[in-house]
């Protein structure tokens, strides 16, 4: 029984998708520590001198002193180490802006992959012929939309014209 069910999770697990999920969370992380660091570090020490603070983070608002020590606090882990009950909108702000900075980072990502794969179908001409003819049309009396092929309209039963054909143009010979 073990053994069974020692192998069934062994081939859910080896799963290509599943792999590929998992590889996705780690760089996922460690993207994340990256783009954290990138706020952190490098875009709001010069966000907290424009606003006169030197660390964003530190930016609090003291709902209650603490039992430890009276207020007045430089820093929010004064405040937190003194027991100070405190909303700590500075460190909201880093992890919003650290929030756009993976999402701005991951459109450009799959901005980029969706455009590689375009000029790939395109290169090798994948991409799907546009001059299919269309499943549906609209029915010229209830203007309801019905099959192409429907010679009556499910709706108001009117009988309708046989469609006619979508020609499509063939490219020059050069002829």
């Amino acid at each position: 029984m073990f053994r069974n069910i020692f192998h069934e999770f062994k081939s859910f697990a080896l799963r290509g998708n599943v792999v590929d999920l998992a590889v996705g969370f780690t760089v996922g992380a460690a993207f994340s520590t990256i783009a954290k660091s990138l706020v952190d570090d490098i875009i709001m020490p010069p966000v907290g001198l424009m606003v006169g603070q030197a660390e964003v983070s530190d930016m609090f608002l003291l709902l209650k002193e603490g039992s430890e020590k009276a207020a007045p606090y430089t820093t929010l882990a004064d405040a937190q180490a003194a027991g100070a009950v405190t909303v700590n909108y500075g460190v909201f702000i880093n992890n919003v802006i650290a929030f756009l900075v993976v999402a701005l980072v991951m459109f450009l990502i799959i901005r980029g992959i969706n455009r590689l794969e375009n000029a790939i179908e395109n290169e090798l001409g994948l991409e799907e012929d546009k001059k299919t003819e269309p499943t549906t049309r609209k029915c010229p009396y209830c203007i309801s939309t019905i099959p192409r092929r429907a010679r009556r309209c499910p709706q108001c039963t009117s009988e309708l014209e046989a469609p006619k054909p979508v020609t499509a143009v063939a490219p020059d010979q050069g002829a």
